[in-house]
């Protein structure tokens, strides 16, 4: 059986909100909330990959000019 504890509710600003007992307290700074019935569930959000982030950009829309071509040196290893 899962612990459980009866918390106050508070109002900040025009958000209703809860302090979440140390014992339960979620990894990082952000959380998922969801509504099923009458039960709020609260998960830890997954941290942002790399990743995720680079596949939320949008491509660029500018040109960008030619670049050029310089002979090659050669380089003795």
């Amino acid at each position: 059986m899962q612990a459980e504890r009866q918390v106050r509710l508070f109002r900040n600003g025009r958000n209703q909100a809860l302090r979440i007992p140390r014992e339960f307290e979620l990894p990082g700074n952000e959380a998922i909330v969801r509504k099923e019935g009458n039960r709020l569930i609260v998960e830890p959000a997954a941290p942002h990959s790399l990743l995720a982030v680079l596949a939320g950009l949008q491509p660029l829309a500018e040109t960008f000019p030619p670049i050029e071509e310089l002979p090659v040196e050669p380089v003795e290893l």
